[in-house]
């Protein structure tokens, strides 16, 4: 984690070191130069930020609708999607329980229409 922070402080403080270094005392073409390789840098840091993001939503959206769909392995799901994120969602589409989510008039969770019982509460 540590690694990490500092390789960031040194991809954002970089442009600052290389403009204190220019001698050609055009200082609004430094700052230029600042300002561009800041927004890469933020860009570069905020990709990966992004991806993260939507591989936890992914996630929890997997095992909600494992649980709601009734199976019994929705960690193992979880684990396929976590470490191959785009094969692991299509093969989980391919291979759930088809069928329409209704509510459970007992607990209000979500449940397969076809279910005999709940997953959540039994009834």
């Amino acid at each position: 984690m540590a690694k990490s922070v500092r390789v960031a402080a040194l991809v954002l403080l970089s442009p600052a070191v290389l403009a204190a270094q220019s001698r050609s005392g055009d200082d609004a073409a430094a700052a230029a130069g600042i300002l561009g390789c800041l927004g890469c840098g933020a860009v570069a840091l905020a990709i990966p930020l992004i991806l993260l993001i939507v591989q936890i939503v992914l996630l929890v959206w997997v095992a909600r609708d494992a649980k709601a769909r009734g199976m019994d392995n929705a960690v193992l799901w979880m684990l396929l999607v976590f470490f191959v994120p785009v094969i692991g969602v299509v093969v989980y589409m391919f291979s759930r329980p088809q069928g329409k989510l209704t509510k459970c008039a007992t607990c209000s969770n979500k449940r397969l229409e076809v279910a005999a019982k709940c997953p959540h509460c039994g009834n």
